[in-house]
């Protein structure tokens, strides 16, 4: 009797397991709804909105929001939902909704742009695409295709006249059986382009020029003129002549070197010679920057000079500097 009620109370216990484990585990996966979820396609199903959903998880019970929307389904039309598909007491977690995006693929205006450009290329005697710029006669919306269309654009139709640069194209958007009834339809000019320097944003008078200020853009050679700034290197030390606007191309009447002397500002005019070092207050007569040649007036002599720009407010007459004016009768 003594070596039974081991054996009893083992097995005792081993009942206990086995009822408590199997509730533990049904409790750990019990179905539970989610806050928000992303589907791709037309269909929300029912794993899209309750974890833990089981052989029912691929059930459709809901439409879609369109491609890129985000909508919402109320708590307790889930619940009635998903009931039919007995999932019973399914825990909400106290949401009153759950919110639904419909993921999408964006074909931005960039994107018809260079696939316009391949599908002209190679063809009627165009030279490298990365001189080419399409111009398009109006404005063009981001589309959105499904996230998983990751097919290119295929051209159904495509004229080109290569006198004008005009084109004429239609493109079937991948992935939707709709939207492939109602082609793309794109039309507008192919330019031949070059480097230009242009303003990233826009730039107020005498302000010095930073690498921030401006960037290289491809633009159409119709803008291209023999003063138009092709390198950022040739802005290095230069300031804006007079208010430059967002994506402006910049030629070299719109920048010169900062102005350190301003016209009819007092000055301090430095006479140097072999042996001597004299300043004596003058009043400039024209602008300049640094290293700039200017004529200066000196207020004790009343005689104009050329002057040399060495800094702010400061000119320097070297020896030999020959006056340029007298300002007595």
């Amino acid at each position: 009797m003594t070596r039974l009620k081991p054996i009893f109370a083992f097995l005792v216990l081993a009942t206990l397991v086995a009822r408590i484990v199997p509730a533990a585990a049904q409790t750990a996966q019990a179905p539970t709804l989610k806050a928000s979820a992303t589907v791709t396609g037309e269909i929300v199903r029912i794993g899209d909105l309750v974890e833990n959903a089981g052989a029912v998880a691929d059930v459709p019970i809901f439409r879609a929001p369109d491609l890129g929307q985000t909508g919402s389904v109320p708590a307790d039309r889930v619940l009635n939902a998903v009931l039919q598909h007995h999932i019973i007491g399914l825990d909400t977690r106290g949401l009153s909704e759950v919110e639904v995006t419909r993921a999408t693929r964006t074909i931005t205006a960039k994107d018809i742009q260079a696939r316009i450009l391949r599908a002209l290329s190679g063809k009627y005697g165009l030279p490298d695409i990365n001189n080419l710029t399409v111009i398009l006669d109006s404005d063009v919306h981001n589309i959105d295709v499904e996230p998983t269309a990751t097919k290119e654009l295929d051209v159904s139709r495509l004229s080109y006249e290569p006198r004008s640069g005009r084109f004429d194209i239609a493109f079937d958007p991948p992935g939707n059986p709709t939207a492939r009834r109602q082609p793309l339809h794109f039309t507008g000019i192919l330019a031949e382009t070059f480097d230009a320097v242009v303003s990233a944003h826009e730039l107020a008078q005498g302000q010095v020029l930073k690498p921030t200020d401006v960037s290289i853009e491809r633009r159409p050679k119709s803008e291209f003129t023999p003063t138009a700034l092709t390198n950022l290197d040739q802005l290095q030390g230069l300031s804006a002549k007079h208010v430059l606007h967002a994506g402006q191309v910049i030629r070299q009447a719109d920048v010169s070197k900062p102005e350190l002397v301003g016209r009819n500002e007092t000055v301090t005019i430095v006479y140097e010679v072999p042996g001597i070092r004299l300043s004596v207050l003058g009043k400039s007569i024209e602008p300049g920057g640094l290293g700039d040649s200017i004529n200066v007036l000196n207020v004790e002599s009343k005689r104009t000079v050329q002057a040399t720009v060495t800094g702010p407010s400061r000119v320097t007459v070297n020896a030999g500097t020959r006056l340029t004016a007298d300002a007595t009768p």
